[in-house]
């Protein structure tokens, strides 16, 4: 009888601190670089905070006069494989058809990607890759860094 009363005890003890642990106020102290650090990589485009927002312009840009940058934007994958000589055999075919398109072959352990065109939307990338469904099987929008003429 002892024992259940010093059990009960013991239980009636831990209720009241665990309710007196869940009420009064938390304080969080944030350090001021954290801010600076979430304004760097907003502006370099490494996990933005906000979206930036892409002006596309009402006029063409001029490619013999406007400067070269690397931006965030859209490539269309028209092949994904071990085949080294296959990949540069779809380059190849790609480029006779569609001489405007950049076209990119890259490797990553162990598959070599074939990525086309350099669209700053997502909708370009998407509409064009719906014209190249027709002539590739496994064409997917991918998101990376992409060059632009400002």
């Amino acid at each position: 009888m002892l024992y259940r009363g010093v059990i009960l005890g013991f239980l009636l003890v831990g209720l009241i601190q665990t309710g007196r642990a869940q009420s009064g106020v938390v304080e969080v102290q944030k350090d001021s670089l954290i801010s600076l650090l979430q304004e760097f990589r907003a502006e370099n485009g490494i996990n933005p905070t906000t979206a930036r927002m892409v002006s596309l312009g009402s006029k063409a840009v001029d490619k013999k006069n406007a400067k070269r940058v690397k931006v965030r934007g859209f490539r269309v994958q028209i092949f994904s494989g071990s085949s080294r000589n296959e990949a540069y055999a779809v380059q190849a075919r790609f480029q006779n058809s569609y001489k405007d398109f950049g076209c990119y072959v890259t490797y990553e352990e162990p598959n070599y990607r074939v990525k086309v065109g350099d669209f700053r939307s997502r909708s370009e990338a998407t509409s064009f890759m719906r014209e190249l469904r027709s002539q590739y099987s496994n064409v997917f929008v991918f998101t990376e860094d992409v060059w632009a003429y400002e």
